[in-house]
């Protein structure tokens, strides 16, 4: 793509390297075929390609941003998908996070908008706050029908029970069993460690049984990412700085193998710190570093070797690849393989490479296409007849739970099982259980 901008725009390093991007984009359109909006609104300005044409004419202009382009930048769910179809390796994220950064600059939204947004992102990093805010919604959530738009959709989403706060998410060392292979710091989340702390108790159940000393280092908390895909660029570099600082004392202090992540969305985020921070000289370093030590769970086990402990029951696992994992991530096979390894018979999702429509804050803040993308990724599941759902992202579990009564897990808690850990609490109340004693027939995984 041929660029006009001036030499004062590209003394700004966003600018040059957003410039950098738009150029090796050649027009193909590869991108439109894998685009969850533009293959549900079949409009070009919702797809990679007009996003491309937007945020060039917004940024190469230098002007403020308007209604029509917001809109569109909004409606984008940062799923990637674009980044694995793209022949010319065209780096969508990186350029969408700076136009969405701008926007926040430049642009004033409506006053509800700027509300719902101010309220999410100072709410979800801080579990303790997000805790309260879903007890207080609980009661509205049974007039959420009758609440108008995103707010309605917000209370609607707000979970009947709550589980109690784990004892596992404060800061404390958990010694491997055996001989120790490697120390890792666990990266417990903000809003996962509320909504389901069991998948931060039954990765350190499985880790430290594979060998794997485990520390929740002190200071550690939102990874940032929330504020940052909503252009608050300010408030993501805080939580990600706050982090980079604490794993490197701890590295220093204590010493550190790896940084484990059981979020897909955080571990993207966390992975990407190094371009993050790659103009400020006193963190570039650091930045890098914690990026180069973060993992997926699941490549951390396959590290360490995974051996299950004994025969698991029959059950049909269907594994929903969430799009910062498959996409972000580019880790595709490895959790099928896994759960394969540990027994289960598995099967991916048809047409895995479309968004749920979670998309971090996305579904709050355009549930209309959420919903709509949600409907047609549990009816792909439908197809496989599963009776259990895996996935490595909390975000992608509350959706697809939203829609279906099929138990939805981590994918760590099903290889926690395997490896001695306890049936995952999804599993145990429904007519699944008679099953669990069950051993699996091997011709079938």
């Amino acid at each position: 793509m041929q660029t006009h901008f001036t030499p004062a725009a590209l003394a700004d390093p966003h600018i040059a390297r957003s410039e950098k991007i738009l150029r090796t984009c050649v027009h193909c359109g590869f991108c439109t075929a894998t685009c969850p909006t533009f293959i549900t609104l079949a409009e070009e300005n919702d797809s990679p390609r007009g996003r491309i044409y937007l945020i060039k004419e917004m940024l190469e202009n230098e002007r403020p941003a308007d209604a029509a382009t917001v809109k569109h930048i909004d409606r984008c769910l940062s799923c990637l998908s674009c980044m694995t179809t793209c022949p010319s390796g065209v780096h969508y994220m990186h350029l969408v996070d700076h136009a969405r950064a701008y926007i926040e600059k430049t642009y004033r939204r409506p006053f509800l908008d700027r509300t719902l947004r101010s309220v999410l992102a100072f709410v979800l990093p801080r579990p303790t706050l997000f805790r309260l805010a879903l007890f207080a919604a609980r009661p509205i959530r049974l007039f959420a029908g009758f609440i108008p738009g995103r707010f309605g959709a917000l209370f609607s989403m707000a979970p009947s029970t709550l589980p109690s706060p784990s004892p596992v998410d404060r800061p404390q060392v958990f010694s491997a069993q055996g001989e120790r292979k490697l120390r890792v710091a666990l990266l417990n989340g903000c809003a996962q460690r509320v909504l389901d702390p069991g998948i931060n108790e039954a990765t350190v159940r499985l880790l430290t049984r594979l060998g794997v000393e485990v520390t929740v280092v002190a200071g550690v908390g939102c990874c940032g990412a929330l504020t940052h895909h909503m252009g608050q660029e300010a408030s993501g570099h805080a939580y990600a700085k706050a982090n980079i600082k604490a794993f490197m004392r701890e590295k220093n202090q204590n010493g550190l193998d790896r940084i484990v992540i059981n979020t897909s969305g955080c571990g993207t985020t966390v992975k990407d710190y190094g371009y993050m921070f790659s103009d400020d000289p006193d963190l570039a370093t650091d930045a890098a570093t914690v990026a180069a030590m973060a993992r997926d769970i699941t490549e951390l086990v396959e590290e360490v070797d995974f051996t299950p402990s004994g025969e698991m029951p029959t059950l049909r696992v269907t594994y929903h690849s969430a799009c910062s994992m498959q996409h972000g991530q580019k880790i595709t096979r490895l959790p099928m393989d896994l759960l394969k390894k540990a027994g289960f018979t598995v099967s991916p999702v048809p047409e895995s490479h479309l968004c749920c429509g979670s998309a971090g804050t996305y579904n709050l803040l355009q549930p209309e296409l959420a919903e709509s993308l949600k409907i047609r990724k549990l009816a792909n599941i439908e197809t496989t007849k599963p009776d259990v759902i895996a996935a490595g992202n909390i975000g992608c579990m509350v959706q697809i739970g939203g829609g279906t009564d099929v138990p939805v897990v981590h994918t760590v808690e099903l290889l926690d099982w395997a490896t001695g850990g306890p049936v995952p609490e999804a599993l145990q109340p429904l007519s699944l259980k008679a099953r669990i004693s069950e051993p699996c027939d091997e011709s079938m995984a």
